[in-house]
């Protein structure tokens, strides 16, 4: 009698790679799949498409990685990783609606071995078995048959890798718009797709903990307050607005035919047509402007932990508030008082956790009022963030109409997208305006004066491109275009010799940038220094101009 014996299947290395980068790119993403025929409605053929090829671009890439991996011999190596951290995450995330980002690295890293075993389950063994263990087996087991020779090998996996690259591209041809849409709405859904996934929060992980460990450079420490500023009878006070997504294309102080800042205009302010963003995320340019690091020589790492503009106030004496509307400072107000308005949960101000930005007045007159000594507000709005354009004003603001009252804003006409962007427009400039007038009312105890800029501009569906945040080498203008207005009362261009029409006239024949700021916010709340740099301060040579 013959003993039963069991052959190893043999397979090409292309059919391999694909079997493989099928397995781990549709069948370890069902709880993706299921996300996303959730929140992209499948009712009609186009969104059908969409959605069907999104499985296609999930292959595309796995089977790219996994080619490139064979190069080096490394295929069934990472096949293994791969299906094991898939099918490992998936489990969670389907039993327990987990979201696999930098927290959840550290919820892992920090369980106990008597919490990772009240998790063992027999569902869990056999999950992880079927969808795990075994088919990270059969990548070790199932023989492979190499192409004869390295030249018909290196010619069959980059023919592999390029018709991956060609339906990547026709993809986004196709469908770019829908893509954008779908994941700038629901920016957690990213985060149940695998591998990538676990991979990117690693790295988050990793990155965040690294800088986290480095020691506090400290930058300014002979920071002092112009001696000059204490004489006279009153305080100083000037705000910082930080706006968020605004465009300075859709501002008619800069010529826009449209009247999107009619109070502003009332209000003398100076505006600087031709301003750049350091980049194109809040993530990037609000470290960056308040970092003192010029933009091509920006390093977010060391910006992460070195001391950076409001430190170098709150050394010299002045008082710093820093007040959030926006999901944080990113870093900027790490070491002043801060306060996240949409926790106060304001009725009339606050829905599902997002608050118009007239909260960042919520009491701050009160603050104005107590306040010891000169002092420096920001207010970091959450402006004309996208796409949800429409939740950013009141009712009463729906001046520019018909407008596009969805977060699939691909449906929506050019024009109702442009009328509802202007309307956030409209209510950014109902909230400087506001700020000015707070300042007016306090010019018996302050010498007032205020700076606005956005963090980074907005396409509107300019050539087919919706949002922000591409890089900035092919980044379109209008995601780096950005308004910037100085306000100066009249006591401060007295008190302090600095010239209105000398700054209007800069501000009409010169370029500028958010690497402007650090140097020109030291200049106007007077304070000394040597990481003042006086050619970067816009006001500098002005001072004492007629």
């Amino acid at each position: 009698m013959r003993a039963f014996h069991l052959r190893r299947p043999t397979l090409g290395l292309l059919t391999f790679l694909l079997l493989f980068a099928f397995y781990i790119a549709l069948c370890l993403n069902l709880a993706f799949w299921h996300q996303a025929f959730r929140l992209l409605p499948v009712n009609s053929l186009h969104s059908a498409l969409v959605f069907i090829s999104m499985p296609v671009v999930a292959l595309a890439v796995m089977n790219i990685l996994l080619t490139v991996a064979s190069l080096l011999r490394l295929h069934r190596l990472v096949i293994s990783i791969f299906v094991m951290l898939g099918a490992a995450v998936q489990y969670f995330i389907l039993n327990f609606a987990i979201v696999m980002d930098r927290s959840m690295i550290d919820n892992v890293l920090d369980t106990t071995a008597a919490e990772s075993f009240a998790l063992l389950s027999s569902r869990l063994v056999l999950s992880l078995l079927f969808s795990g263990v075994l088919v990270a087996g059969l990548a070790w087991w199932v023989k492979i048959r190499y192409p004869a020779t390295l030249t018909r090998g290196l010619l069959l996996r980059t023919v592999n890798i390029t018709l991956s690259i060609l339906a990547i591209l026709l993809v986004a041809l196709l469908f770019y718009k829908d893509y954008a849409s779908l994941f700038r709405n629901n920016k957690q859904l990213v985060k149940s797709l695998n591998p990538s996934n676990s991979i990117v929060a690693s790295w988050s992980w990793y990155i965040h903990n690294r800088m986290d460990n480095l020691p506090l450079v400290r930058i300014g420490e002979d920071a002092k307050q112009d001696p000059g500023r204490h004489q006279g009878p009153r305080k100083n006070l000037t705000i910082l607005i930080v706006g968020e997504t605004s465009r300075a294309a859709n501002f008619s102080l800069g010529g826009y035919s449209r009247e999107t800042n009619p109070r502003l205009r009332q209000d003398h302010v100076i505006y600087f047509p031709q301003t750049t963003s350091c980049g194109t995320a809040t993530a990037v340019s609000v470290p960056c402007m308040f970092s003192g690091m010029p933009r091509q020589h920006y390093d977010a790492q060391l910006a992460h932990h070195q001391e950076g503009l409001l430190d170098v106030i709150q050394r010299a004496g002045i008082k710093v508030l820093w007040n959030e509307n926006d999901g944080g400072c990113k870093g900027a107000c790490e070491r002043v008082p801060t306060q996240d308005m949409t926790a106060k949960k304001l009725a009339g101000q606050c829905i599902d956790g997002e608050c118009y930005d007239e909260v960042l007045f919520d009491d701050l007159n009160h603050y104005i009022d107590t306040l010891q000594g000169d002092g420096v507000i920001v207010l970091h709005t959450i402006g004309s963030h996208g796409p949800t354009y429409f939740n950013r004003y009141p009712s009463r603001f729906r001046t520019f109409t018909p407008t596009c009252d969805t977060n699939e804003i691909q449906t929506c006409s050019q024009q109702q997208l442009v009328n509802t962007y202007d309307n956030t427009i409209l209510y950014v400039d109902y909230i400087v305006d506001k700020a000015i007038k707070l300042l007016q009312s306090k010019q018996d105890n302050f010498t007032t004066s205020l700076v606005y800029l956005s963090d980074h501009g907005e396409s509107l569906g300019e050539d087919g491109v919706y949002l922000h945040g591409l890089p900035w080498s092919v980044a379109p203008q209008m995601q780096k275009q950005i308004p910037l207005l100085i306000w100066l009362s009249e006591d401060y261009q007295k008190r302090y010799h600095v010239s209105q029409s000398c700054v209007e006239k800069k501000a009409d024949t010169q370029s500028y940038s958010q690497d402007n700021l650090f140097s020109t916010m030291l200049g106007l709340v007077g304070v000394n220094t040597q990481v003042y740099q006086g050619k970067d301060d816009i006001l500098s040579s002005c001072r004492g101009a007629r």
